[in-house]
């Protein structure tokens, strides 16, 4: 509805303001205006409004927890926590595993948002609530109000599994849904912001009569000056240095990265991760464009927004094509109408469909499906936003005031006969030159952070890259001059090539930053030696730290590497405790409520 000048008491410009206003309103800010616009002004002064200025007069406390393993989760919860304090609501938020679950049904409005982790798994700080909700302690839910936001990743089989077990449960224990949950892929942001929208109107309509009563007196627009840089909101971060780890003739590729920070104002602790938006393989945008026949040049939207990109410049920096999944497939057969592809996507052909995604990207897909007479704006539809992608960082900052560094392996492979590469891995080893710039945001783990207490000893265990994070504990605990004892399991390939960061680690055991340091070369031995092989040979001493109260560190990759060393901690607990199975689990459950053992597994 647009409002005209003529027929109101508004002029012009004021017409055209309301009119650019009015429809990006959601139906819950609509509700606060109504309600403000119909409250006199106190002593006919006039007044500023300000998104913290609503005062609904007697809210429902909402309660926000999150399970998180990246932080995307967290980051969320913190983001719909502040907005919802603007509005003046009540707002609790914490972690589903700080969260003191026999106060559940005393809630009166829940929002859960939780990843998913591994294969359909709880991420780490929820897996006590997760088994206290389907446990028969759970209690009676009538009265509570919930709603659900799961995030995960399509390609997986158990996609958001975690978020619909919470969703089934709450509602199997008598819990009243407030608005639907909302399964999002690894393009999170707007479903997630729709998801948030939905709720707040929801909630909102029971504010209607308060609010339409009266609503507090709205307080001056407080506007800050200097840029905030985020997810949604990159930083252009030069690339000041950019070092080849590995020595002559090893089988891998491991770059150290040294980014600039200044003139951005973010801050990272150790734990924390850098999000780098990366680009899609020029080379291989090329070839999908001449194989659809597409002009590069041609105009798509990329967004609701309507923002449009030459879709060469779309597909290089937007839109992931690098892997498949079962939704992209089932919707290109509907774009398309191929039968094979329809074929391929039924039910009973689930198998063949799963071994076919596997190792295979879009180019793929055209190439032995296509290519179909398809338009690129009808064709992106299909298409899942690029992923961001998270890396440990490898820094203090107080060690490297404005710098940010980051340890990054190149991942090349071959697959279905084609070379194939690691998109942003790639992108920062062959196209990321001292002088070029990377979008990139700090992304906060609470999850992963060193001890409060400075003389609180760590245990650090980590393969290859999964090392990174261990060189910011140490920085940082030499910038503190921290006393607690600290030990660094470290495996890789090959001593002579593969041994990242040696000269780090020597000086730092030279003048005790470092404690103690064990080393595993899998390739050096006639039987291969990894990090769980040393933590056992070391188990008395080991189970020593631990009772003296050590905290636990493991970070690298989660299939392999970590459930390898969580049973060899679970065994060593067990043989120097005397503990029996179910023990040995218990008192690695407890060290993890503790945050004694935080993994950042992958």
């Amino acid at each position: 509805m647009q409002l005209k000048e003529k027929n109101s008491p508004f002029d012009q410009v004021q017409a055209e303001q309301l009119n650019q206003l009015l429809p990006t309103l959601t139906e819950a800010q609509r509700l606060w205006l109504s309600g403000y616009l119909a409250a006199p002004l106190a002593n006919g002064a006039e007044t500023q409004v300000s998104n913290a200025g609503s005062s609904p007069s007697k809210t429902r406390e909402i309660t926000i927890l999150y399970g998180s393993h990246t932080g995307n989760c967290q980051s969320l919860a913190d983001e719909f926590s502040q907005k919802l304090k603007q509005q003046d609501y009540q707002v609790n938020v914490a972690s589903l595993d700080d969260f003191k679950p026999k106060s559940l049904k005393k809630v009166e409005d829940l929002l859960v948002l939780t990843s998913t982790h591994g294969d359909g798994d709880p991420p780490d700080n929820a897996l006590s609530f997760y088994d206290f909700l389907h446990s028969k302690r759970a209690p009676k839910l009538e009265g509570v109000r919930y709603s659900v936001l799961s995030l995960g990743d399509s390609s997986y089989e158990f996609f958001c599994q975690t978020g619909k077990d919470f969703d089934k449960r709450l509602e199997e224990l008598g819990g009243e849904r407030i608005f639907s949950r909302v399964d999002c892929d690894l393009d999170f942001e707007e479903p997630a912001n729709e998801w948030f929208n939905g709720v707040l109107n929801e909630i909102a309509q029971g504010q209607e009569e308060q609010q339409s009563h009266g609503a507090a007196p709205a307080s001056v627009v407080n506007m800050d000056s200097q840029p905030s840089y985020s997810r949604s909101h990159p930083f252009q971060a030069e690339v000041l240095e950019n070092i080849n780890l590995n020595g002559r003739g090893s089988n891998k590729e491991t770059r150290h990265l040294e980014i600039d920070l200044e003139g951005s104002n973010l801050e990272y602790e150790p734990g924390d991760s850098l999000g780098i938006f990366p680009e899609n393989d020029p080379e291989l945008v090329n070839k999908l464009i001449e194989l659809m026949g597409w002009n590069p040049e041609e105009s798509v939207s990329i967004n609701k927004q309507g923002d449009l990109r030459a879709i060469r410049a779309a597909l290089l920096s937007t839109f992931e094509i690098t892997s498949l999944t079962k939704p992209l497939l089932e919707k290109a057969a509907d774009l398309t109408g191929s039968d094979p592809l329809k074929k391929l996507t039924a039910p009973e052909n689930a198998e063949i469909l799963k071994e076919y995604i596997y190792g295979r990207d879009l180019f793929d897909l055209v190439q032995d499906y296509g290519p179909w007479e398809v338009k690129p704006q009808d064709f992106i539809q299909v298409l899942r936003k690029i992923p961001v992608r998270l890396y440990s960082i490898a820094s203090s900052q107080k060690a490297n005031p404005d710098e940010v560094h980051l340890t990054i392996g190149a991942l090349r492979y071959d697959a279905h006969g084609r070379e194939r590469s690691g998109v942003c891995s790639v992108q920062c080893s062959e196209r990321s030159e001292p002088g070029s710039t990377l979008p990139v945001f700090v992304q906060r783990n609470q999850n992963f952070k060193l001890p409060q207490n400075p003389d609180t000893p760590i245990i650090m265990i980590g393969a290859g890259t999964g090392v990174a994070p261990y060189r910011a504990f140490l920085e940082e605990r030499e910038e503190t001059e921290a006393s607690g004892g600290s030990w660094l399991f470290f495996g890789e390939q090959h001593f002579v090539t593969d041994f990242l960061y040696q000269t780090e680690w020597q000086r730092w055991l030279k003048e005790g930053v470092l404690t103690k340091m064990d080393i595993a070369f899998s390739r050096d031995t006639s039987e291969k030696v990894y990090v769980q092989h040393r933590m056992l040979e070391q188990s008395e001493a080991l189970y020593e730290w631990l009772q003296a109260g050590a905290h636990v560190y493991v970070c690298g990759d989660e299939k392999y590497m970590a459930k390898d060393v969580q049973d060899t901690l679970l065994a060593i607990i067990q043989k120097e405790g005397e503990l029996n199975e179910e023990e040995a689990n218990t008192y690695l459950n407890e060290m993890r409520k503790e945050k004694r053992y935080q993994r950042d597994v992958y």
